[in-house]
């Protein structure tokens, strides 16, 4: 049976009279993507600010490879081997992709400045080994083609693409996902899922990935888990979850859109991981 890497239980959030997480309890194996999703409003971003150190809970524990989550700053969070992907673009527009990777490398570089200043001294060397694993990294991800490119140039779905990007090169145990395929085109949506899939499979990173688009939840998740007001209200494997009535009726509140979304359910085996 795989570890648990994060551990969620009883979470509360109460924003003044609004109880905008209630009683959560979540379970993230290691090396696997888990899928959160719900309708608009039902915490999951929320419970990803509580773990990345954004929101503090009313009540309720997070555990983090054996380590009291809740008890770390925000910038301790990082460090210890979480990272975070925003639904708005975080990308430095004006410099080029590799430049971006770059710099998310930035802070786990320790030469000193003194060593910097040496024609053959360790900021060199550092300097070296991130460009060639931000290269791999993009490699990887598919998106090697475009390096050299200046971010803010490049198609939204493929600046989102990057962001993904960003946040694996510093290669943190689990990444939290906040709606990565929100406004990206079809076909980047299936660049992405078979990138996931291809960093799971090859760098063995677990992900927590909050996202609407059900093409993408079926393609990469091994298991979902439905938020409604704050609360579970499924969790499961992608296709039984997702193809249940009451989740459906939560989740898209209609008869049109819950046929819509059976499509997908039935569609999940041909683009299942």
């Amino acid at each position: 049976m795989t570890d648990a890497l994060l551990t969620i239980t009883d979470l509360t959030v109460r924003f003044g009279g609004l109880v905008a997480v209630d009683r959560f309890d979540l379970t993230v194996p290691s090396g696997q993507i888990v899928a959160l999703v719900g309708p608009n409003g039902a915490g999951k971003t929320t419970v990803l600010n509580c773990i990345s150190g954004f929101v503090t809970p009313t009540n309720g524990a997070i555990q983090f490879a054996g380590r009291d989550l809740l008890r770390l700053p925000r910038n301790q969070r990082a460090r210890v081997g979480i990272g975070r992907t925003f639904q708005n673009l975080q990308l430095f527009a004006s410099m080029t992709v590799l430049d971006n990777l770059l710099t998310a490398q930035h802070s786990a570089l320790r030469a000193t400045i003194l060593g910097g200043l040496l024609p053959f001294g360790p900021a060199r060397a550092e300097d070296a080994r991130a460009r060639a694993h931000a290269l791999a990294t993009l490699d990887l991800l598919g998106l090697a083609h475009y390096a050299h490119q200046v971010a803010g140039t490049l198609p939204f779905g493929a600046q989102k693409l990057v962001g993904v990007a960003r946040a694996l090169v510093v290669r943190p145990q689990l990444v939290l996902l906040d709606e990565p395929a929100a406004g990206v085109m079809h076909a980047d949506v299936l660049d992405l899922a078979a990138s996931l899939r291809r960093w799971r499979d090859e760098v063995g990173t677990t992900l927590l990935l909050v996202e609407h688009n059900m093409s993408l939840v079926q393609a990469v998740a091994d298991s979902v888990t439905v938020l409604d007001y704050g609360r579970k209200l499924a969790e499961g494997l992608p296709q039984a979850v997702l193809s249940d009535p009451a989740v459906l009726e939560a989740y898209l509140g209609s008869d049109g859109a819950a046929s819509d979304a059976t499509v997908v359910a039935e569609e999940a085996p041909n683009v299942a991981n």
